[in-house]
């Protein structure tokens, strides 16, 4: 059975409810409903739903089903017989971190063996030899990271292995540069794993359907213990997934599959593609169904997603992209639904054309969210979120919610503790490394006492300090004064230009005395190993546990970074933290938001639209939501993944998995430098279409979407409105001639 259902249908909540009458009437003792989902929080999720109504049919929860996302699934099935796929019984599994570690340091070493295989891609005319050289040595290794992990991951998802790739290779007559530097690194990466006697969580999935198809009473086996299948989240299911699920099922078996291929927004990150569960649904032997009644939005907000899957199946600009949002549409709850729309109010979805600077966008949408806060302080009940389409900016929401005081929550890339802990530690090492620039040291001032900042009683003073830091002309003098320079006591003090409020304050002495002494022992341990000198730093920074082993995984990550660069100093390593800092690198802390959250009422959520997929809100801002966040495959629009300094704007993840495409279907000469690159834009764009309506849906009472130009670049045009939001703009105006501006 095959079940295309809408956002807000209630799909997962309908489908442990079938876990559950199925445990209870179709099942033998030794028999299971298996259940697999897309992520671990939808694991958590649905054993608690399922707990639950096995609990109500007065039965013992945690018997008959068993919830899995794919990863979990594969490794049930390999620990099984792993003799049957050549692993021990005791292998091990590395997690997502050591594995990006192992592959980094493979791509590292190839790419100091290889220094010059990115002369044949640089946009030589417009890179100066030094420009060259800084690429190279950034963000070059950057983009080949990218290219391998892309690589390997789609090689695992078709079952094809590095050393029948290297065969291909020899025999082909036409070279292949990209896919032969991947499948070098996808098989050192694989001896390291060998080495290790662990395998990734790809592998896991590549294993299973090889022990799967192996040993037929084993197959048979596990068709007895699963006779039901329920699979949700299926418009991002991938080929090995189908594969596996399909064998499972078997001829005779029953598989559930449910989904909405307009929200599968994960095929730029993953090998998810919808059009497995497309092609699923048409197939004849397949009872389809809809679920196209939804109680989470009010109407307005229904009639603008329908639209947008009218528009974009009848008058996109770009036919490729005309199939991208299917039907069925959006329908409310009929009369008499235990779930009812709320009430129909036009007047609450504003479709902001202003155009915004990065800046007045935050500012402006902060602003409203203030003023929404303090209309609806004591309403308890209603929810709010900020959807940004990318993490830097989430960043950047979250710091203005901060300054103005407004509690909020957010679901990006790391956490504000980690950025926090990750910028305080930047802050020194970035003194330590510039230790005679007076900026640095007034600004490791502040971070030294940042928790006193907010004390009206103290910023006066602080501020006073920091400011006369600012303007020291001998900073060395200061730190390690010696006879003529400055003597620093509590009575006995020369300070040229120093203002009374610091030398008649004995107190702003007393701390000035304490940071110099602070200062003066990092200075002492700045020949230790990063690892140990950031422990160092952290042991006076820090007195909170959480933000204490922050600090140690940030030491061990640096020490891993400077291992994998030998000749990285401070600089370096401190760019590394602020790169963390930013949110510019996915760096996993100690808590997960994202896993059970339930936006809380009167918090606001900052989330990327990625990570909101699944929840709602009562007010939704989407933000950004331009042409380059949300290209259309038009010529005035740019991609993130075709670099600045690539010749002719070429995508070469995509030129890369092309040329394994080739290598796979043993046609070298079909693979034509550039078409994927234009193929890839094709598919970025029907992407960035679907979460632009998954950000829309998210939406239960109101709805404010807005956009920027963009920073302003050399040698590029501003950014404009997406395609899309003209098209419900205007639309928009004509269906409502008077619309007020939001407050």
């Amino acid at each position: 059975m095959g079940i295309s259902a809408v956002p807000g249908s209630g799909k997962t909540y309908t489908l442990s409810y079938l876990a559950a009458q199925l445990v209870a009437t179709g099942l033998a003792d030794d028999q299971e409903v298996l259940i697999v989902t897309l992520v671990n929080s939808a694991v958590n999720n649905f054993r608690k739903n399922i707990s639950g109504f096995i609990q109500d049919l007065g039965l013992v929860p945690g018997f008959g089903y068993r919830v899995r996302t794919l990863h979990g699934l594969a490794h049930d099935i390999v620990r099984l017989r792993p003799g049957l796929v050549g692993l021990a019984d005791d292998f091990g599994i590395v997690d997502e971190r050591e594995s990006a570690h192992i592959l980094e340091e493979v791509v590292t070493r190839w790419l100091r063996e290889h220094p010059h295989m990115a002369d044949p891609y640089l946009a030589w005319g417009d890179l100066s030899d030094e420009k060259a050289a800084w690429v190279k040595q950034g963000p070059w290794p950057d983009l080949a990271l990218d290219m391998a992990r892309s690589f390997v991951k789609r090689a695992k998802d078709w079952r094809l292995g590095p050393d029948a790739l290297a065969a291909k290779l020899e025999a082909g007559l036409t070279p292949l540069a990209l896919a032969k530097m991947a499948t070098a690194i996808y098989r050192d990466y694989q001896l390291a794993l060998t080495y290790r006697g662990s395998v990734d969580f790809d592998d896991l999935i590549r294993l299973a359907h090889e022990a799967l198809s192996a040993d037929q009473d084993f197959l048979g086996r596990l068709r007895r213990q699963w006779p039901f299948i329920l699979e949700d989240e299926a418009q991002d299911s991938s080929k090995s997934q189908e594969d596996i699920l399909r064998t499972l099922a078997g001829p005779d078996g029953n598989w559930v599959r449910v989904g909405d291929p307009n929200q599968s927004v994960y095929h730029t990150f993953t090998n998810a593609s919808p059009e497995y569960l497309r092609h699923f649904l048409d197939e004849s032997d397949v009872a389809r169904f809809d679920l196209p009644n939804s109680g989470r939005s009010q109407p307005s907000i229904i009639h603008l997603s329908n639209y947008l899957v009218d528009w974009s199946r009848q008058a996109h600009p770009v036919s490729e992209l005309r199939g991208t949002l299917t039907l069925p549409h959006i329908q409310p709850t009929p009369p008499g639904d235990p779930q009812p729309n709320p009430t129909d109010n036009p007047s609450q979805i504003h479709l902001i054309e202003k155009r915004y600077t990065p800046e007045s966008e935050v500012s402006d949408v902060v602003r409203s969210v203030q003023r929404w806060m303090e209309r609806h302080h004591d309403e308890t009940k209603e929810t709010i979120a900020v959807l940004t389409p990318r993490n830097k900016k989430g960043v950047d929401v979250v710091n203005a919610l901060r300054q103005a005081g407004i509690p909020h929550v957010e679901l990006l890339n790391s956490t504000a503790a980690t950025r926090s802990t990750a910028g305080v530690l930047g802050n020194v090492l970035r003194h330590l490394s510039q230790p005679t620039s007076a900026r640095q040291l007034a600004t490791l001032f502040r971070a030294w006492r940042r928790e006193e900042w907010d004390d009206p009683d103290q910023r006066p003073r602080l501020q006073a300090i920091q400011a006369w830091l600012r303007k020291l002309r001998r900073v060395e003098a200061f730190l390690f004064p010696h006879e003529g320079t400055y003597r620093l006591s509590l009575g006995d003090i020369t300070w040229p230009d120093a203002p009374p409020e610091l030398t008649e304050d004995p107190t702003a002495l007393k701390l000035l005395k304490e940071f110099r002494d602070v200062v003066r022992g990092w200075h002492a341990a700045v020949a230790l190993p990063v690892d140990q000198l950031l422990l160092t730093l952290a042991q006076v920074l820090f007195s909170k546990p959480t933000d204490l082993a922050l600090a140690h995984k940030l030491a061990v990550e640096l020490r891993h970074r400077q291992n994998l660069n030998p000749d990285w100093r401070l600089p370096e390593l401190t760019e590394e933290l602020a790169v963390i800092a930013r949110n510019q690198r996915r760096f996993l802390g100690f808590t997960d938001a994202d896993i059970g959250f339930r936006p809380e009422a009167g918090v606001v959520t900052v989330a990327t639209m990625h990570r909101a997929k699944g929840l709602e809100w009562d007010r939704v801002y989407m933000m950004a939501v331009n042409n380059y966040n949300f290209p259309s495959a038009q010529s005035h629009d740019s991609y993130i993944s075709e670099k600045w300094f690539i010749r002719d704007q070429l995508n070469l993840e995509a030129e890369t998995i092309a040329q394994l495409k080739a290598l796979s279907e043993a046609n070298p000469a079909g693979y034509v430098e550039g078409m994927a690159t234009l193929e890839a834009r094709t598919g970025y764009a029907a992407e960035r279409l679907r979460l632009l309506y998954v950000g829309i849906t998210r939406a239960k009472k109101e709805l404010i979407i807005t956009w920027n130009s963009g920073r302003s670049q050399p040698q590029r045009l501003p950014r404009q409105q997406a395609t899309p939001f003209i098209a419900l703009s205007a639309w928009w105006v004509e269906a409502n001639s008077s619309r007020e501006a939001p407050k």
